[in-house]
């Protein structure tokens, strides 16, 4: 489960679309870019591939609900 899950607009003009997220996931801490596109750019650690998946899902989730709602 993602914990401390944050996000801020990438760029002051909040119309252009692109956020800077972070958060915890099992202990560790994560941070990438959130594209208009549904792209994650990780900056940093990356999830392991076999859990990869499933992290992505969960950030697209937050997303939908805290941005796009």
């Amino acid at each position: 489960m993602i914990q401390h899950f944050s996000f801020k607009p990438l760029y002051e003009n909040t119309q252009l679309p692109g956020w800077a997220i972070s958060f915890y996931y099992k202990q560790q801490y994560y941070n990438a870019e959130y594209k208009k596109d549904g792209g994650i750019k990780w900056l940093g650690i990356t999830p392991d591939a076999n859990e990869k998946e499933a992290v992505e899902k969960m950030v697209h989730e937050l997303m939908l609900f805290h941005v796009y709602d």
